[in-house]
């Protein structure tokens, strides 16, 4: 072989051998952006707060790294996974159920992406912090299959900016899917979780798992400190 032929090829083998660490750095590269997406969508919420550090009971409630994939099916696993290479905005809040072990964040909207990410605000009802309904959803084998054990009573928090409202769960019910009655405003500002059901039902489920929570505090504010007006109806409170 030439000594011009032995050129070109040890200039085809650096050329590949480049490419390949070339294409090892973007799989590593995105391996991490995956591992650390969930962190920093409770992060970007995070955030926005400009009040002093949290007491330490507030910071143990803060949401440990990673998600707890036990009860997933692996087709979530995957869509979620896939989800994080795609960045999505800060979550409107954060929903949590100590008892459940749950903490993920709320986005706006209820699209695939957005579900396969977190939890989504249902369209048309009231926003984290505002008098009315919250309707939030989420999918029955992700985020919200922990629902199938939850019961009567137990406390579910929403984390907003300045301020963390704690529910009740009141109202446990199975409905048809063209039921939207369940997302109508009662006298009492509330939340209602929704998810599809029967929780491990193979293909599209036929049913909707709905739990009900309402404020636990009725004195509590309600008005979101996002609201514009906020500082103005504060004010015209206190004169």
């Amino acid at each position: 072989m030439s000594s011009q032929h032995s050129k070109v090829l040890r200039g085809v083998e650096h050329l590949l051998l480049a490419a390949g660490l070339a294409l090892l750095v973007v799989y590593l590269s995105a391996r991490f952006h995956g591992v650390v997406m969930y962190r920093a969508g409770l992060w970007s919420f995070a955030a926005l707060k400009s009040s002093p550090p949290a007491a330490k009971d507030e910071r143990e409630r803060q949401p440990a790294a990673g998600v707890d994939f036990s009860l997933w099916s692996g087709k979530r696993v995957k869509a979620y996974t896939d989800a994080l290479a795609t960045r999505l905005g800060a979550p409107l809040a954060v929903l949590s159920i100590p008892k459940l072990g749950l903490c993920v964040p709320v986005f706006e909207g209820t699209d695939e992406l957005t579900l396969n990410r977190g939890v989504g605000r249902i369209a048309g009802t009231a926003r984290p912090g505002e008098q009315g309904n919250i309707g939030v959803a989420g999918h029955r084998d992700g985020f919200f299959r922990g629902l199938k054990d939850i019961q009567m009573g137990d406390r579910i928090e929403l984390a907003v900016l300045r301020r963390t409202f704690v529910y009740t769960v009141d109202n446990v019910a199975v409905v048809k899917p063209s039921d939207v009655g369940v997302l109508q405003t009662k006298p009492k500002p509330s939340l209602t979780l929704v998810t599809c059901y029967p929780f491990y039902f193979v293909g599209d489920a036929p049913q909707r798992y709905i739990v009900r929570a309402s404020l636990a505090d009725s004195e509590q504010p309600t008005v979101s400190e996002l609201n514009p007006e906020f500082p103005k109806l504060n004010k015209e409170k206190a004169q």
